[in-house]
Parts: structure tokens; sequence; C-alpha cells
């Protein structure tokens, strides 16, 4: 199948490659029930090495940079407790972590989750965090930009392989919340 975005060599139903999964992206695909139907979120085979969004679309294509989304994963803190939290926003904006991030979590800091938090928690490959498979727990929030995009380039749990998720199916994420001025320009104050 020809991918909706990119220049990869193939793009697969997510539904019909599970074991390509890390166990919570897989067992998320199993339980979606959005009204995007699961198999329209597509599967694109990666090299590990260039998982990283600079890296990559210089191997799969700039034009990607505008159609890639970073999962970013938040602690907020305020007193003794701490909530995880994870963020989706373009890969071209920043995180807004000490304003709208902080705000919306209600906490006094908040601030990037250390890696070895990241990964222990959700389960998946720093590097290759998605949205797909989080505690069910953890608020997801999501810039207006990135569900406004017909499809989206997102990790898929692992370095290797990413997924194509149309823009929409994010805001039916379990937990998701959908804020504007969740990413903000580089250098804007």
């Amino acid at each position: 199948m020809r991918a909706p975005i990119g220049d990869f060599d193939h793009a697969i139903p997510v539904t019909d490659c599970l074991d390509e999964l890390t166990g919570p992206v897989a067992a998320a695909v199993r339980a979606w029930s959005g009204g995007v139907p699961a198999d329209r979120i597509l599967y694109v085979d990666t090299d590990p090495r260039w998982a990283d969004t600079a890296v990559f679309v210089e191997h799969y294509g700039r034009d990607l940079l505008e159609r890639s989304a970073n999962c970013v994963v938040v602690a907020g803190r305020r007193g003794a407790a701490s909530t995880l939290a994870a963020c989706v926003v373009l890969s071209t904006t920043r995180l807004d972590v000490n304003g709208v991030v902080r705000r919306h979590l209600g906490a006094r800091k908040a601030s990037f989750a250390p890696m070895d938090t990241a990964t222990g928690e959700t389960g998946m490959e720093y590097g290759g965090i998605t949205p797909v498979g989080l505690p069910g727990d953890w608020p997801v929030l999501v810039d207006a930009a990135v569900v406004d995009l017909p499809y989206v380039l997102v990790g898929s749990g692992r370095r290797r392989g990413k997924l194509l998720v149309p823009g929409k199916a994010f805001a039916e994420l379990p937990g998701a919340v959908v804020l504007e001025g969740l990413g903000t320009e580089p250098g804007a104050a």
C-alpha cells in the first residue's frame, strides 16, 4: 500500500503487523474503538538509526518535518504529588512546558520526565514513544495543529518503524485533551 505521506516503500495497516509493535501499542490497537478505524493507522518500517526527527527527515524526506509530531513525556509536580502526562506537538514547534502544560496539569513545576521514567512507565523505547498505548490514566495533551492534519507521522513505540495516524484520531485517544498553543514556534517567548 502507498503511504499517504512521505516516500516509504511500503505502508501496512497497523492491525496487520501487531508483532512489529511493543506490547502496550499492540494492546491499544487491539482495543481501538475510536471513530477513525484502527486499520487507517499505518505502520512503515524505518531504520532505528534514524529515529530522531532531524536525522529522520534527512533520510526519508524534508517534507515530513511539517507532518511529524513528537510525543514527549512530562512530569508535573505540586508538593509531593507528581503527575505524568504525554504531550503531542508538531516537530516544527517547541512544547510549552512551563506555560500551557504546567497550567493544564495544575502543577507548580513541570519538566521533561527522565528517560528511565519515560521508558519504564510507557513500556516503549526512548526515541519511539507514541501516544498510542500509553497508560490509561495519563493525560494526553495534543496540540490542535496535530489534529488538523490529514496524517501525522509519530513513533511506533520502538525506534524501528513509525506510525502514520490520521490527525483527528489523536483527539480520540484515552485521556486526550486538545489544546491550542501547546506547541509554540521556536524562539517564541
